[in-house]
């Protein structure tokens, strides 16, 4: 499949050594929406929020899906090729690239760290499942050493809990990432909470420690 050019929303720091936070929105949304996240994250990073490329409820998708948060196993390959021929050309080599994933982003997210794990400094899967059963490993220790943040809302009534509970599972148990999980008492959104926890764990588990 064809798709179109990526249609980028940008903030921060822009120069090639600056860590690239890439905002991936959720299923309906786009870009405008989700690049409002910088605000409330470090000042010294760099910002990139992409329009996934499938039209989805007036907004766009990452994914075409036979279920809430899972993803049909074609096109997830198709938009993940799509998305990396985008970041193969933005980041240079070396630049650190960490992804920021919520809902369906949080899937897409998922995604492309299970194929490529060494790609990325770090991955945040907010309010969202891992892709399991959609054509990308979910092997024990698939994410060994990864920085990855997971968080959850204990009464999310969009994402199937059984989806969730596997996630959080094979995130803090089985993925081998230096995982960071938190779950907390609110439905499908980011809670302030959850929003400090991002900000500090950017900071410290991905910035700190790329810069050395």
């Amino acid at each position: 499949m064809t798709f179109p050019a990526p249609v980028v929303a940008a903030r921060g720091g822009q120069d090639d050594t600056t860590p690239l936070v890439v905002l991936l929105h959720g299923r309906g949304s786009h870009e405008g929406e989700i690049i409002a996240l910088a605000e409330h994250l470090p000042a010294d990073l760099a910002y990139a929020a992409v329009r996934a490329p499938i039209g989805a409820g007036g907004g766009y998708a990452w994914f075409a899906n036979r279920g809430i948060g899972r993803p049909v196993a074609e096109s997830l390959r198709e938009t993940m090729d799509w998305f990396r021929g985008w970041l193969d050309e933005t980041a240079v080599a070396g630049r650190p690239v960490v992804l920021v994933g919520f809902s369906g982003g949080a899937a897409f997210a998922g995604g492309l760290i299970l194929d490529d794990p060494s790609r990325y400094a770090g991955a945040a899967v907010l309010y969202g499942t891992m892709p399991f059963d959609a054509g990308v490993p979910t092997t024990r220790d698939r994410l060994a050493g990864l920085p990855v943040l997971v968080a959850q809302g204990d009464h999310d009534d969009v994402i199937p809990r059984e989806l969730l509970d596997r996630t959080w599972q094979y995130l803090r148990e089985e993925s081998g990432a230096d995982i960071t999980a938190r779950r907390d008492p609110v439905g499908h959104g980011i809670s302030p909470q959850a929003l400090t926890a991002l900000r500090a764990w950017l900071t410290e588990r991905c910035v700190t420690t790329v810069r050395g």
